[in-house]
């Protein structure tokens, strides 16, 4: 029985899967299998997976669109291992990232780490994942050292026991926000989270600023619906990009009426430009970089802004919005 049991939910991402099951085969730590699950895919990875099975120990199911969580959970029924590693198909899996984890298992029940960028990425990966990582857009609540919330493993880098998942019953089905709603739950029955710093993976986001949009647009919504699920999950950190969208449009529009005023709307992109330069060291980058944050800001709050009203005031269901084309 191995120790670890890695769990791969894919949709239409063939070549993600090559790069993934690539890194795995250069990790120094053996003792872990592979578990693939294709979640009702019309582009396979099962040709894929079957070049893999003489260098890695992986199982390849097929099953019929459910959703991410549902196929981590399909996963975890295949699963042997002591402890269940969630990763999402885009990620590249550091050679020691195992080595990290497995030092600092001691009196854990879920952890996760970090992600960030490889120097092979393009300049808009770059320029996302320093939107998704900055402690000035998410307040180091993905993961980091420097955090204003407390930590949430999130399903692109999730470590868990067996014992612990299964109690739980795994992840709902939920579109947006599964895992933090998973996480919560961890909490909510008094096991631990740890972050695990040097357990970073290489997230190689393929989205384009529109897409990104759209993702953070629902994970505004994701929010307030997980209040709902959660009462008094909601943080005031949570509903600072809403604030922040909100006064920078009010600001723009009184700029129209006093145009002198509208030079200073430039001043959040010039701080974003300045940090990234810095953290990437890259010109290229920052400038990337800094239009992907104010595209992260706006867009969460704006799902944050639109689920209050019709969640909060207008009292509608649980929603979402951008699934079917979110990918285009």
């Amino acid at each position: 029985m191995p120790k670890y049991s890695v769990i791969i939910p894919v949709y239409n991402r063939p070549q993600e899967i090559d790069e993934l099951l690539h890194s795995l085969t250069r990790v120094h730590y053996k003792d872990f299998e592979v578990i693939v699950i294709e979640d009702g895919s019309t582009l396979s990875a099962e040709s894929v997976c079957i070049q893999y099975q003489h260098q890695l120990h992986l199982r390849y199911q097929f099953q019929e669109n459910t959703g991410p969580g549902p196929a981590r959970n399909k996963g975890a029924e295949l699963a042997t291992g002591e402890y269940f590693l969630f990763f999402d198909s885009d990620c590249l899996i550091p050679p020691a990232y195992f080595n990290y984890v497995d030092s600092h298992l001691n009196k854990v029940d879920c952890f996760g780490g970090p992600d960030k960028a490889h120097a092979s990425f393009n300049t808009i990966q770059k320029a996302i994942s320093y939107s998704m990582t900055s402690t000035l857009t998410t307040g180091g609540i993905r993961g980091g050292e420097k955090k204003l919330d407390t930590f949430y493993p999130r399903s692109f880098n999730m470590g868990i026991k067996k014992d612990v998942f299964r109690s739980l019953g795994g992840f709902e089905r939920l579109r947006f926000g599964e895992d933090l709603d998973f996480s919560m739950r961890i909490l909510e029955a008094g096991y631990s989270t740890k972050l695990i710093n040097e357990a970073a993976v290489f997230h190689k986001r393929r989205n384009n600023f529109r897409s990104f949009f759209k993702q953070v647009f629902n994970s505004g919504i994701a929010r307030i619906n997980l209040q709902y699920r959660h009462p008094g999950s909601l943080k005031l950190v949570h509903a600072i990009p809403a604030m922040f969208t909100l006064g920078y449009a009010i600001y723009i529009l009184i700029g129209f009426f006093v145009p002198i005023l509208l030079p200073l709307t430039l001043l959040p992109w010039l701080i974003f430009f300045i940090d990234a330069a810095i953290q990437t060291k890259s010109i290229r980058v920052a400038m990337s970089a800094s239009v992907a944050a104010m595209v992260q800001i706006v867009g969460y709050g704006s799902g944050f802004l639109t689920a209050i009203f019709k969640r909060m005031i207008f009292k509608r269901k649980e929603f979402t919005a951008y699934e079917k084309n979110f990918y285009n």
